[in-house]
């Protein structure tokens, strides 16, 4: 069995979308139960609804084989499920099941280039098999939509389906791509299933286990394009890059492997090893561990079994019941952080006594992947930015390319700003040079890989963030002095794809939630909808704290509304988007933090003058999932 992790819910209604599922619901089948219509005469019969059971065809991939490599999961969106990818017997034959752990939206991604080759770009529509099934043996309505990614940009369009009658489940299921929505070869297109309503949660039979089967990719004549289901998933650079989750976390610098740490146990099993003096030398005031795993439970600790404090566990929270300090995890469960200071809280400052030896732990099976030791850094998010023209450019290791700064680039390089750079490189390294500077040519955030020990760049192998203070400790505060334009460089070969300058945002790393009950709620451009306050998220709002959102919207924003507070109705987190020009709330698409500060900024210090509770608005369609304030345990 495969288990991937499944974060879902990609953009709602960003592009016009296309795909429609094969055949509508019969009117006879969905009653109106408010109103009964008169009995008129038709001598015309009605029309018999489109059957559509399927049958028995030839397909690309069948599941046969036990082949799944390609498929993958998409993780980043808001409302995301934690499923289980497993191929297993269904109605007569293999099928994949999607398993849904978490009960929110299962995504199930497909690498059509690899599985095509070149006669990706002949794909003219997809057909596909849905099933369902529940753990009680009911059956409840589901619907969703498939997603293609297109073209050299992955332009998005979706089809609805639904699996509506327990006597047409499994039902087939197609997707066509209309002119302008085609696939390309070599651009790495995909398309994606996704369960967005299950009727099976409201209707108390559970989540809904998927079940896809006979796929089918067909050209504008209808034939039969042949896939190799041996393949792995590849996927385009937008699929892989947005899979990174941090949220929760803090960026990591000068990291060190811990490789004594990459290992696997059962549920409240520990396993590990000596902690090298590399590591140990690592292990100082502001580091932080950080872990790569899976686990049945998504909860993972470390354990300190032999240093002089005693045998313990670090990072539990409460799994074990003694209700001590909380790792810091990040919303997929497959990173987990724990600071130098917790530690140093039950073991003590100097870690020639913590044992020498340190292991891994969880509730659950579990296994890790990676591990390593750096120094923590500001787990940056640009909101409002500047786009650092002409800035699209690679190279090969040590090489260098860039573009000429701008008058708009120079403006929003200020103190308190950071450059992002999106890009990928073959050691994960990034950084910039200054080759024309008045203080001479220099490299800027390289750290030590070229051996002069200066500050790192704050990297993770998608986007790099390097903050102007970083670049002022080299150049001088005055921008004037910088030069004509910068370059970036790595020691592999490299490639960036943007390069903007904005006001630092930082996401705050989190370890303790409150939940805001009632906040799953949605609204049109410029709506608002909230929920009331409740005791426990009065008690929860407290300096140091954030108000977090799990949401989507159209233009990606979102922000809150004290709608009575003392101080008046407004907006906190707009930004300029209401012309209002006050500060930007920090988000990414998929998660928003505001934190205490800001509101408290327009509505004062005292919570009891806020009002009765809050509301979410965007400047385009929204849907927010979930509400909660977040804090440092």
């Amino acid at each position: 069995m495969k288990r991937q992790k499944f974060l879902a819910c990609l953009l709602a209604g960003a592009m016009v979308l296309s795909m429609a599922a094969c055949g509508d619901k019969p009117a006879d089948e969905n009653p109106d139960t408010g109103s009964v219509a008169p009995t008129t005469e038709d001598s015309t019969p009605a029309p018999a609804p489109e059957d559509t059971t399927p049958v028995d065809e030839a397909a690309s991939i069948d599941f046969e084989d036990g082949n799944m490599a390609f498929t993958a999961v998409y993780s980043t969106p808001a409302d995301a499920a934690d499923v289980e990818l497993s191929v297993v017997d269904f109605n007569g034959s293999k099928a994949l099941q999607v398993k849904n752990l978490t009960g929110k939206v299962p995504y199930v991604a497909f690498d059509v280039e690899s599985l095509l080759g070149a006669d990706v770009a002949k794909v003219a529509s997809i057909e596909l098999t849905l099933g369902t099934s529940f753990d009680n043996g009911k059956f409840s309505a589901v619907s969703g939509k498939l997603i293609a990614w297109s073209g050299e940009d992955q332009n998005e369009s979706t089809d609805d389906w639904s699996v509506y009658m327990a006597a047409k489940n499994p039902a087939k299921v197609v997707a066509t791509l209309a002119a302008g929505e085609e696939f390309v070869s070599g651009a790495n297109n995909i398309f994606m299933v996704q369960l967005k309503t299950d009727n099976g949660v409201a209707e108390g039979n559970g989540s809904a286990t998927l079940y896809i089967d006979n796929i089918r990719f067909l050209d504008a004549s209808g034939n039969l394009l042949t896939a190799d289901s041996s393949v792995a998933f590849v996927g385009p650079e937008k699929f892989s890059g947005g899979g990174v989750d941090r949220n929760h976390l803090v960026s990591v610098t000068k990291p060190v492997s811990f490789d004594a740490l990459v290992t696997s146990g059962g549920g409240w099993a520990q396993a590990g090893g000596d902690i090298p003096e590399d590591v140990l030398a690592a292990l100082v005031p502001g580091s932080v561990i950080e872990l790569e795993y899976s686990s049945t439970t998504g909860n993972m600790w470390i354990v300190m079994n032999n240093s002089a404090a005693g045998w313990m566990r670090i990072g539990v929270g409460d799994a074990d019941g003694s209700g001590q300090g909380y790792a810091y995890t990040n919303n997929s469960k497959t990173t987990v952080q724990i600071p130098f200071e917790m530690i140093a809280q039950y073991c003590g400052d100097d870690v020639s006594t913590w044992g020498g030896t340190m292991q891994c732990e969880s509730d659950g099976d579990w296994e890790v992947f990676s591990a390593k030791v750096g120094q923590a850094e500001p787990n940056y998010h640009l909101a409002q930015y500047v786009e650092f023209e002409g800035f699209a450019t690679s190279g090969g290791a040590w090489s260098q390319n860039g573009a000429a700064f701008t008058p708009e680039v120079l403006e929003a390089l200020v103190p308190g700003s950071v450059i992002e750079i999106a890009y990928t490189s073959e050691t994960g390294n990034m950084w910039v040079v200054m080759n024309d500077s008045a203080a001479g040519w220099m490299r800027v955030g390289v750290g030590d890989v070229d051996g002069s020990g200066q500050g790192y760049a704050i990297c993770d192998g998608n986007t790099c963030y390097i903050p102007f203070e970083m670049i002022a400790e080299y150049c001088s505060d005055d921008v004037s002095t910088w030069g004509s334009g910068m370059q970036c460089e790595s020691d592999g070969a490299w490639e960036v794809y943007s390069v903007k300058v904005g006001p630092a945002s930082e996401f705050k790393a989190v370890n303790k939630f409150v939940e805001f009950e009632g906040f799953a709620t949605s609204g049109g451009g410029w709506a608002q909808d909230g929920a009331a306050f409740t005791p426990e998220v009065l008690e929860a709002l407290v300096p140091g704290s954030v108000v977090e959102i799990a949401y989507t919207s159209e233009t990606g924003k979102i922000w809150v509304v004290m709608n009575d507070s003392a101080a008046g109705w407004m907006r906190v987190g707009v930004g300029d988007t209401d012309g209002s020009g006050q500060g930007y709330a920090i988000y990414d698409g998929n998660v928003c933090q505001i934190p205490f500060e800001m509101i408290a900024q327009y509505c004062g210090d005292d919570v009891s003058t806020w009002g009765s509770g809050m509301q979410c608005e965007s400047d385009g369609a929204w849907e927010v999932y979930s509400v909660t304030i977040a804090s440092q345990q």
